[in-house]
């Protein structure tokens, strides 16, 4: 399969949970002689019900049911009122980033077993794939294997990696990795952070000092700090995130394991709630799954007809 149609196929589970309840509520909403007035209590419960079952959120679902309510015998389609309500809260939060100077910094953090290191490596791959020249900083100094999981991924992709002996001053490695980055002309440099430390506290001045070290070395860096969520836990990835949008400053999400889920809805509450951007999304093992975000393909996907 190309590029176009990844997310829409890795959204397969998430479809069956919902495709068929979906498609009956349209069917009985969008009767000719129901179109000429305001949708129903039974159709409202109904859709609220299975929204919520989506993981789609209950502020996400609440916005979607008052577009919805709204409608007053002006014609449109159920469904394509809630495919571009769920649009427009991705619009809403889509953000370019700005690089005054490279090379572009993008931080990746996340808590162990979302699969970050290995988004990295993806990451590495999708950027080189797209003409980019990135390198990895391995600055999860406390977990050796992280670091040597993310060289065979810098293997793969074929990129350059700057790595520092366990234990070592993560913002250090940051530090060599920019310097190396600017000597070899690659760009952007994609750090790998620490998953877990002992306490919060840690983790907030390591990831700050990080932060204040690359820009002294990079104005405006990191310009970029993507956040690794498990789609798999489905709501309980938006705690996880507060706690790091309060540590590290994150602005964009990257959305793993979409393949693996019932609970795709997940990617709107984190655009409606956290108002970060989805940047990536992964659909399965292999080193090119990992690919940009695209909403309509999203929305489409999630909301296909059936019949």
């Amino acid at each position: 399969m190309g590029l176009f149609g990844r997310i829409r196929e890795s959204l397969t589970r998430t479809k069956q949970q919902i495709v068929e309840r979906f498609d009956e509520i349209v069917r009985r909403a969008d009767e000719p002689a129901r179109r000429s007035r305001p949708v129903d209590v039974e159709t409202i419960d109904a859709l609220e019900e299975l929204l919520i079952s989506a993981d789609i959120g209950v502020a996400a679902t609440d916005r979607i049911i008052a577009a919805v309510k709204k409608r007053a015998g002006d014609g449109e389609s159920l469904r394509d009122l809630v495919k571009q309500e769920i649009r427009e809260v991705f619009a809403a939060v889509d953000r370019p980033i700005v690089v005054d100077a490279p090379p572009r910094v993008t931080l990746i953090v996340g808590v162990n077993g979302t699969g970050k290191t290995t988004t990295v490596g993806k990451l590495a791959n999708l950027l080189k794939n797209q003409g980019r020249q990135p390198l990895i900083c391995a600055a999860d100094t406390f977990r050796a294997a992280a670091v040597e999981q993310l060289e065979i991924w810098a293997g793969r992709a074929g990129v350059d990696m700057v790595r520092a002996r366990e234990g070592a001053d993560p913002a250090a490695v940051v530090f060599d990795a920019i310097s190396s980055a600017k000597a070899r002309g690659r760009d952007p440099v994609l750090v790998d952070t620490a998953g877990r430390l002992h306490t919060r506290v840690n983790l907030m001045n390591e990831l700050e000092k990080i932060r204040r070290i690359a820009s002294r070395e990079v104005p405006g860096a990191p310009q970029e700090v993507l956040l690794v969520l498990d789609s798999t836990v489905g709501q309980n990835g938006l705690a996880q995130a507060r706690e790091f949008m309060n540590v590290a400053g994150v602005n964009g999400i990257v959305l793993t394991k979409l393949d693996g889920t019932a609970k795709g809805g997940v990617a709107v509450a984190i655009a409606n709630d956290l108002k970060l951007p989805i940047r990536y999304v992964g659909v399965g093992e292999a080193i090119d799954d990992l690919v940009v975000f695209d909403a309509n393909e999203y929305v489409d996907g999630l909301f296909e007809e059936k019949w």
